[in-house]
């Protein structure tokens, strides 16, 4: 990955959307070369998709939690989260909790539903977001041959 590379991922982490004529006047390539390198880094996996952000408040999803979780039934638990309609997002831990599991309900009944059922599992513990700092930062400090960009 040279700096070039970087910079191509670092406008589409800030517009899925451009297009690759526009991409390439922003790196210094032209269209093919630009539509050339994008598929590389997509064939390497580096990119791996795109998607919309979307706001949860608009879908008046307005409680966003954080449960951690130790569990000795992890297969278990994993297929629950995998299967849970409140659950975005499930992280497999190092240390003292077995899981981190990001959830976005409707209101703190559903979410207290929610932790009731991951009680067989273990005890959860849950953290309620009250605002976010930084919600997305795109990744641009990749590793290059010399350095960081």
């Amino acid at each position: 990955m040279d700096e070039i590379d970087q910079s191509i991922l670092i406008q589409l982490q800030e517009n899925a959307r451009i297009s690759m004529t526009e991409l390439g006047k922003k790196i210094g390539l032209s269209t093919p070369a630009t539509n050339e390198r994008v598929k590389k880094l997509k064939d390497k996996g580096v990119i791996k998709g795109y998607r919309a952000i979307i706001d949860p408040k608009k879908l008046d999803k307005d409680v966003t939690a954080f449960i951690l979780i130790d569990t000795k039934q992890g297969k278990k638990f994993r297929e629950f989260c995998k299967e849970h309609p409140v659950v975005v997002e499930c992280h497999r831990l190092a240390g003292q909790y077995s899981y981190l599991v990001k959830v976005v309900t409707e209101s703190v009944n559903i979410l207290e539903e929610f932790i009731d059922a991951t009680l067989p599992f273990g005890e959860p513990s849950t953290l309620i977001k009250l605002s976010s700092v930084v919600e997305y930062k795109p990744l641009t400090n990749c590793v290059l041959e010399n350095g960081y960009i």
